[in-house]
């Protein structure tokens, strides 16, 4: 795992410093950039801050402010002990993002080691597993698949529930790379017909290849099941068992085989080795991120009686393959290996949920903590901003799908996303702004490399705050308005920009502009860089608390767990995977499991 462990007393220690820290800065984290002028934030800083950074060129900002790594900084005047302490304390507190194998003069950097023979195919993953995928999602499937079989050799676990599975192309990964038995759960019915379908020609691919003799045919799995659902975050894990238990294995039939014996061979490309050692310390805005699960589809109507946690013997991977029904240690769909309506008889599983959206990560953490059939979970976060809290219980972009009240014997657990733990409810100054969350998503790698480029785009927040000043005195009322990204803005002019995006608000796209004062404005891009940055360096401290506090949930459930930068931050920068597996004691070798 190749991450600092932290004792539990030092976790509540550093807790307690992340929350006396953020509420000395809040009226940076809390500050919405846009606001830079109309709510003069430049005077909101200490006069001494103002000196100092007030003309550092982009490069300098980079170097001086958001680089923690950099150890040989070059001042052309002396910074007041209160700036240097902020900077220092910001890198000391939150978790390192950059993995272990990462070379500290990389960091900034963009593209992966795996892509730099070709942009766009990474070359740890096997040709069948890039079609229709991102390099972005490549680089993460590669990477949490990896760690996700590591866990189940670990726990003796073959079933795996990818929760906010979308596409599939994580599923697909586990089940015909890793061979493991996976269940995919997505909320958008669109996405799970398209994951079927690309499950279909995967499936076609294998044949083809294996006709031809041009695959290496290592370890198989089931085809993955998908279930379409909404993952409720107030249904207990009873619910959740049920539900993921409902759905349609993939071969039932509604997929064509590529032969009539259903075979299911695991392949990877001709000399391709399986990447199945010492990943997760490897190089493994902002992100995309599909609602995972959380989106506006209603879940699945009635229950289909069919097993989605069948697999074969997970110690025996590399059997000849026959067909499913005949395999040793298999269940037929007749045979239900996890009763719907009971729970009863499940297996052990391993959860996953990559970029499971807003309170969905908190939910899954709940259920794992709670169900005895989830023996280990991997757990990467997504859109802070949509978990909900008590002072914001309806965060914006918070969507809740109707659901069929529960019966009048049933309780609501009602249980917000943030703070999860005790231990932090309880720390005062542990609230969290909507718009600190909501930054703690931006990507500070990313910005560190358009610093040092001297990217055009840096001008882009200076646009925004300026058309934000004209809205505000053209109509008082207008605040925060959503203009939404202007594609290319950086290469307009502002008459320009300012013509695109006032209709957007309502307002007429020739509205007179007072060329004076919006030069005036144009001309301080270099602080409202500056400023951002500042706010920037406060991210990934309000991840760290968001994330130590699931964390800290875990330890007073009596569950270890650690936190790793699995994937390249600059390339994936929602990159911290909380893992943690269940202590059981294992009944053959009498040691108990991390």
């Amino acid at each position: 795992m190749s991450f600092p462990t932290l004792s539990a007393e030092q976790q509540r220690e550093l807790a307690r410093d992340l929350t006396r820290f953020l509420s000395t800065y809040k009226h940076i984290s809390d500050s919405f950039i846009i606001e830079f002028f109309s709510e003069d934030l430049w005077d909101t800083l200490p006069a001494k801050w103002q000196q100092v950074i007030g003309n550092l060129t982009p490069p300098q900002i980079a170097d001086l402010l958001l680089d923690r790594y950099n150890m040989n900084r070059s001042y052309s005047c002396v910074w007041p002990l209160s700036l240097l302490s902020f900077r220092a304390t910001a890198h000391a507190l939150a978790f390192p993002r950059a993995p272990k194998r990462k070379q500290r003069n990389d960091v900034g950097t963009v593209k992966p080691e795996e892509f730099l023979e070709n942009q766009s195919q990474s070359s740890l993953l096997g040709h069948i597993f890039r079609k229709h995928v991102k390099p972005k999602k490549q680089h993460e499937i590669q990477r949490l698949g990896t760690l996700v079989k590591q866990l189940c050799d670990l726990t003796d676990c073959n079933s795996v529930v990818d929760v906010g599975s979308g596409q599939g192309h994580l599923t697909r990964f586990l089940s015909f790379g890793l061979g493991l038995s996976v269940t995919g759960i997505e909320a958008d019915r669109t996405l799970v017909s398209m994951a079927s379908k690309f499950d279909g020609q995967l499936l076609l691919t294998l044949g083809k290849e294996k006709q031809k003799n041009r695959s290496q045919l290592s370890t198989w799995g089931p085809s993955p099941c998908h279930v379409p659902g909404w993952v409720n975050p107030n249904a207990s894990w009873e619910d959740f068992v049920k539900q993921v238990g409902s759905g349609k294995c993939c071969r039932e039939g509604h997929i064509a085989e590529p032969s009539k014996k259903r075979q299911r061979e695991s392949v990877t490309e001709v000399g391709q080795p399986q990447q199945h050692t010492d990943q997760t310390g490897s190089t493994a805005e902002s992100g995309s991120c599909s609602d995972n699960g959380q989106s506006a589809s209603l879940p699945p109507e009635g229950n289909v009686n069919t097993n989605c946690f069948s697999g074969g013997d997970p110690k025996s991977p590399t059997e000849t393959a026959v067909a499913p029904e005949a395999r040793p240690g298999s269940l037929s769909l007749s045979k239900h290996l996890c009763r719907a309506e009971t729970g009863q008889g499940c297996p052990d599983l391993i959860l996953t949920g990559l970029h499971a959206c807003g309170d969905l990560s908190a939910t899954l953490l709940r259920h794992f903590s709670s169900c005895p059939h989830v023996r280990g979970i991997t757990s990467v976060a997504c859109c802070y901003m949509k978990i909900t809290t008590s002072e914001d219980p309806h965060p914006p972009g918070l969507i809740v799908p109707p659901i069929k009240p529960l019966p009048p014997n049933e309780t609501s657990h009602s249980e917000f996303g943030y703070p999860m733990s005790s231990w932090v409810q309880g720390l005062p100054g542990h609230q969290l702004s909507y718009k600190a969350r909501e930054g703690a998503c931006h990507a500070m790698e990313e910005y560190v490399h358009r610093l040092r480029e001297e990217s055009a785009s840096l001008r882009t927040h200076c646009y925004r705050a300026t058309l934000e000043t004209v809205i505000r005195e053209a109509k008082p009322e207008l605040r925060r308005t959503g203009v939404q990204t202007i594609k290319k803005s950086h290469l307009l002019s502002f008459t320009e920009y300012a013509r695109l995006g006032l209709p957007r608000v309502g307002l007429p796209p020739d509205l007179p502009l007072d060329t004076d004062r919006v030069e005036a404005m144009l001309r301080q891009e270099g602080r409202v860089v500056v400023y951002f940055s500042l706010a920037l360096l406060l991210a990934p401290v309000v991840e760290t608390l968001i994330l130590l506090d699931r964390m800290l949930f875990l330890e007073e459930k009596g569950i270890a767990s650690r936190l790793v930068p699995l994937f390249d931050p600059a390339f994936s920068p929602r990159n911290l995977v909380l893992v943690a597996v269940k202590p059981t004691e294992d009944t053959d070798t009498g040691k108990t499991l991390p």
